[in-house]
């Protein structure tokens, strides 16, 4: 897996005389940079890469919430108290299995 670039955190006004530079070191994967605005987080200088995989991954958050809130759609009706009983039931379910799996195991090695 290839080296992470540094992120180094820069005023805007170093940016603005260093921009060129700070480009070409973007471009070969050398650096990150965050820009400080007073002293504030503002913007990022990354590499096209760099951009294109944040935008993936926004698209799969995206994805994964819109799957969780149909998930919730279903519940919607349900009362929470019911809901929780019935997770902490499925866990207890899930545990015991386990449990007899890992025992099933420990008894076949002794």
């Amino acid at each position: 897996m290839p080296e992470q670039p540094t992120t180094q955190t820069m005023k805007i006004s170093e940016v603005k005389q260093q921009l060129n530079r700070l480009v070409n070191q973007v471009y070969r994967r050398e650096t990150r940079v965050m820009v400080e605005k007073s002293g504030i987080p503002v913007a990022g200088i990354v590499s096209a890469e760099d951009l294109r995989r944040l935008d993936q991954l926004d698209r799969e958050r995206a994805e994964r919430f819109k799957v969780l809130e149909e998930f919730g759609e279903v519940f919607k009706d349900v009362p929470v108290e019911e809901l929780e009983r019935e997770v902490a039931r499925a866990l207890a379910e899930v545990r015991a299995e386990r449990r007899a799996q890992h025992e099933q195991v420990v008894g076949a090695t002794a």
